[in-house]
């Protein structure tokens, strides 16, 4: 039997814009749980979540009048607990069954089952169904407190309430009216928020062609708001159409135009509109002078609008503005716009041109005035120690210039590499310096894109401003790297001093919280090293970061370097490495992180070889025995092979002889994968040592020669991984 689909429907006031999307699918996803809880929603049932600048509603398909009666069997007590020596029931039993709503006349129907060495009494019921409008009522009281609401607002009704104007309640925005219809009946019991289910709603504001909406049933709710209220109820809907608006006014517009891309943009204006009207307007050419970036975050962040780029991707002097009403004639509404953004364009020009004014070197000495962390000091502070980080890496990175290159002589590469260090130098100490500018200050996100404008308005190198401006890369997943070696090196500089100075004095992140976004620098420093195969040893790399900061910090340099290899970790895993892959490389605490990819080939080309399996049990059984042997202190690795007397032991030897030199020279020579294929030949003499010779021989010197052997063979085979974690 098909049961009619629900509609349910909060109206309020206007919801935050932000949030809209979340709180309509948590409305709706919170409230199908619940039916589909309580037996009144079918199995097949589907969810349809509307939400729009003023409502939040939910339809769902096949919701029963009442849920089929439920067989409940309840555990009770042990029969020796519940009924007395003559078979009655004691008071402990009787004040149970009172509890269930039974009396002394169930306890002849109990049944007793079997529980180990006793019986147990268990109590067979049948529990009522509960009515769609008890359900409801549940399940919308349960959607309702389980709203991500951003921040509660307490009001008072009006009505509907014991005590008008001095009742309150607590949602999101003070709601005016709460439909809920099951097909064509209007549920009228259930309530919410000081308001009675019926089956009227308002659409529109202004264009509505009838107000109020009378919704004739729960399948026609979506059409009629469409055609007799003007509102696209979906945000699906709503933001496919005007994804699809946006494309056809960039096609008016021609020239091969096309809206800025920005999802969080999107969804911010497909909750502020009922029913979109995308239209095209126009600014003057002459603030196209102002770098873009300024232009384009001031139009998205404070009006909300698209700007439009061209082919080249340089921003356009049009943009298309999504407006929430659709008069006949839309030339006031562009000309509104228009004049509404321009004193915004014209302040970012403003500021751009003061701020050209003053040199970044000018303003390094205003940083000692800006406030970066009451343990830290200040920005300036911080700067000086960016400064000495970046001047560390820059020397040993660029320390080969000259040398390693035969295009360069050392005369021509002592030139070279004292530029690109006194290049890094002059980025580190101007890379927070606009900061103080009135640009950043007006806008934060631009810090580092406007200091690389300005540091080209100063004349100064290409390599220096684009280093100033990327060296907050990458900013999130995904992001791109530094262009060139000095934003690189800055950068990571930069993230090292955050890391470090925040491990060192305690402010570490937690599960759900991390304001300095440590997670985030760790990984960027990560994505440098790897990508850019830069050949710094990791926990060198931090233990050297400690000195810059003197006697403000504790040297944190270990947790922090555990903290960046679960970083890595994680990172593999999303790479699609097993958990098993990842923790074999990263066990060894890998140092040049450019070569883990490396590594991590090589074992999983080792893994799919038949000897692995083996090899790798073996491993770890020399691994506990030589943990077991290291408590009287280190196993030496050198063998006598006078004292090797079994000819399995004999055999072990000579195998580590002949095949561990060629390993070693793979594994010097970086092909990783074949070191371990040139190992995996171990397998039958390690097999046959394990079968045939006693390791903790009674006679010491025999005991340590195996000791040292099986140290040899440890070492060997864990060059590239810790392969005992690929044991089953």
């Amino acid at each position: 039997m098909t049961h009619p689909n629900l509609l349910v429907e909060l109206f309020v006031e206007e919801l935050p814009p932000k949030a809209l999307q979340k709180l309509g699918d948590a409305f709706a996803g919170v409230l199908f749980e619940q039916l589909q809880a309580q037996g009144l929603a079918a199995p097949g049932s589907r969810l349809t979540a509307f939400a729009s600048p003023r409502r939040l509603a939910a339809h769902i398909t096949e919701v029963a009048p009442q849920a089929a009666d439920k067989a409940v069997s309840q555990k009770l007590m042990p029969v020796a607990v519940g009924l007395d020596a003559t078979g009655n029931a004691t008071p402990a039993l009787l004040k149970k069954l009172a509890a269930l709503g039974a009396d002394a006349s169930a306890v002849a129907a109990l049944r007793r089952v079997p529980d180990g060495k006793a019986e147990v009494l268990f109590h067979d019921s049948t529990v009522r169904g509960a009515t769609l409008s008890e359900g409801l009522q549940k399940a919308l009281q349960e959607s309702i407190a389980k709203l991500p609401i951003p921040k509660v607002m307490r009001y008072q009704l009006a009505s509907g309430c014991e005590q008008p104007g001095w009742t309150s309640v607590s949602f999101v925005r003070p709601a005016h009216g709460l439909v809920a219809l099951h097909g064509t009946e209007v549920l009228l019991s259930v309530k919410a928020l000081g308001l009675t289910a019926g089956n009227t709603t308002h659409g529109h504001r202004f264009e509505a062609a009838v107000d109020p909406v009378v919704v004739t049933s729960a399948d026609s709710y979506a059409q009629q708001l469409a055609e007799q209220g003007a509102v696209i109820a979906s945000f699906a809907e709503r933001r496919a159409e005007i994804v699809r608006q946006l494309q056809a006014a960039a096609a008016r517009v021609g020239g091969g135009v096309r809206p800025i891309e920005d999802d969080a943009l999107l969804d911010e204006v497909t909750a502020l509109v009922e029913r979109p009207n995308v239209l095209i307007c126009e600014f003057e050419k002459e603030f196209l002078d102002v770098p873009q970036e300024c232009l384009i975050l001031t139009m998205k962040a404070n009006q909300k609008y698209f700007p439009l780029l061209q082919a080249d991707g340089r921003l356009s002097h049009q943009f298309l503005v999504v407006s929430n009403i659709t008069p006949a004639d839309a030339s006031a509404v562009v000309q509104g716009n228009e004049r509404v953004v321009r004193p915004r364009l014209a302040d970012a020009k403003f500021f751009f041109d003061q701020d050209r004014k003053k040199t970044l070197l000018s303003r390094v000495e205003s940083l000692s005035k800006v406030v970066y962390h009451n343990k830290l000091g200040t920005q300036g502070e911080r700067v000086e120690r960016v400064r000495t980080i970046a001047k560390a890496i820059a020397e040993q990175l660029f320390a080969g210039i000259g040398t390693h290159h035969a295009d360069l002589d050392s005369a021509e590469g002592e030139i070279a590499r004292n530029y690109l260090l006194s290049c890094v130098d002059t980025a580190a100490r101007l890379s927070k310096a606009d900061l103080v500018t009135d640009m950043v200050g007006e806008f934060p996100e631009l810090q580092g894109i406007m200091g690389g404008y300005y540091a080209a308005n100063d004349g100064l190198a290409h390599e220096v401003a684009h280093a100033i401006e990327d060296h907050y890369k990458p900013r999130f997943a995904g992001d791109e790297l530094p262009r060139e070696n000095v934003g690189v090196i800055v950068a990571i500089a930069d993230k090292l001093e955050t890391l470090v100075g925040m491990f060192g004095i305690g402010n570490l992140p937690t599960g759900d919280r991390d304001p300095f976004a440590l997670r985030r620098h760790a990984l960027g420093v990560i994505r440098m090293l790897v990508e850019r195969e830069l050949p710094l040893d990791l926990e060198t790399l931090l233990r050297s970061a400690v000195p810059a900061f003197g006697d403000k910090i504790e040297d944190a340099s270990v947790p922090l370097a555990d903290f960046m290899y679960d970083r890595l970790a994680g990172s593999l895993r999303e790479q699609g490495y097993s958990a098993q892959e990842v923790d074999a490389v990263i066990a060894l605490r890998p140092q040049r992180l450019s070569l883990v990819q490396k590594q991590l080939a090589a074992v999983r080309a080792f893994a799919e070889l038949p000897e692995s399996p083996a090899l790798a049990a073996a491993n770890k059984r020399v691994g506990n025995i030589l943990k077991k042997a290291e408590v009287a202190g280190p196993v030496d690795p050198h063998v006598n092979p006078d004292l090797l007397q079994e000819e399995a032991e004999k055999n072990l030897y000579a195998a580590l002889q002949r095949f561990v030199p060629e390993a070693d020279a793979q594994f010097d020579a970086g092909d990783y994968t074949a070191s371990l294929q040139t190992l995996a030949v171990l397998r039958a003499p390690v097999d046959a040592f394990f079968d045939d010779v006693m390791v903790n021989a009674e006679q010491l010197d025999l005991r340590l020669n195996r000791q040292g052997l099986l140290k040899r063979l440890h070492v060997a085979m864990n060059r590239v991984a810790d392969l005992s974690r690929l044991a089953a």
